[in-house]
């Protein structure tokens, strides 16, 4: 409840005009010093030290969101709150979810003079970059309104490694940390250098021209590769593997 603080020094008003507090009742007011008060049973001298309590207004919550160019509606997946075997996570356990169901999208984009629709329909299960959207909360549930772009890709299955790059994406399963110096030694999990080779799994259908003529991407699946260290979206498959998502752009080289 919003309190608020009334004094001889700040409010000057009698019974007749204490109606004019915005959103009160006087039948229905509650002073903390002199408990329920009728109109008429006010003076001014009863102003001397009175504390308000009303009730905080609440935002009407919105039924529909419509979005604009090429932005993406998407239903948020639920946090998971226990692990496979059953066991209940804390708040700070659980990881923000990356993936939902797209329940509207927008009339698409312009590119020079060709007009492009989304390339996701409604309906669609996708996973999308970790930070990407603005998150809106409607109907009872939280939804994240983002760019076509930020989607990194579709997912049909409840297996990473199923997932469909869009656009300029590529997916990565990541190569294994090394264990062992050059020397023999055995490194601990918080020294082993984070991996940056891995093998693309699948590819994106690539990138537009300002024609709106589909690039094709200079990799393809079974290609060995070098990708910057810090880039893309990092994934765990069931079967425990390291995946990764990232542009084509942090895609540095094709090792063979």
């Amino acid at each position: 409840m919003a309190t608020s603080q009334l004094t001889a020094s700040s409010v000057t008003a009698s019974a007749r005009n204490l109606a004019s507090l915005q959103g009160l009742r006087l039948s229905t007011v509650k002073f903390s010093s002199f408990g329920t008060l009728k109109p008429g049973a006010l003076t001014s001298r009863s102003f001397k030290r009175l504390v308000v309590k009303a009730a905080t207004v609440v935002a009407p919550k919105y039924t529909s969101v419509k979005p604009l160019g090429d932005r993406v509606l998407v239903k948020i997946k639920e946090t998971e709150e226990k692990t496979e075997g059953g066991i209940l996570l804390p708040t700070t356990a659980q990881s923000k979810p990356q993936g939902g169901e797209v329940v509207a999208v927008g009339e698409g984009k312009t590119i020079g003079n060709t007009k492009l629709e989304s390339s996701v329909k409604t309906g669609a299960q996708v996973i999308y970059s970790k930070y990407a959207g603005t998150e809106v909360e409607f109907n009872g549930a939280n939804h994240l309104l983002l760019k076509e772009d930020d989607i990194v890709g579709l997912l049909e299955t409840d297996d990473i490694k199923d997932l469909k790059p869009l656009n300029n994406r590529v997916f990565i399963k990541v190569s294994e940390a090394e264990e062992k110096t050059a020397g023999g030694l055995l490194l601990t999990e918080a020294s082993k250098e984070k991996p940056s080779i891995g093998t693309v799994i699948a590819v994106g259908p690539g990138t537009l021209d300002e024609e709106g003529n589909l690039k094709p991407l200079s990799v393809s699946p079974g290609n060995t590769v070098l990708y910057s260290k810090y880039a893309g979206n990092d994934f765990k498959g069931n079967d425990g593997s390291n995946y990764i998502a990232l542009r084509a752009s942090d895609v540095m080289a094709v090792l063979s």
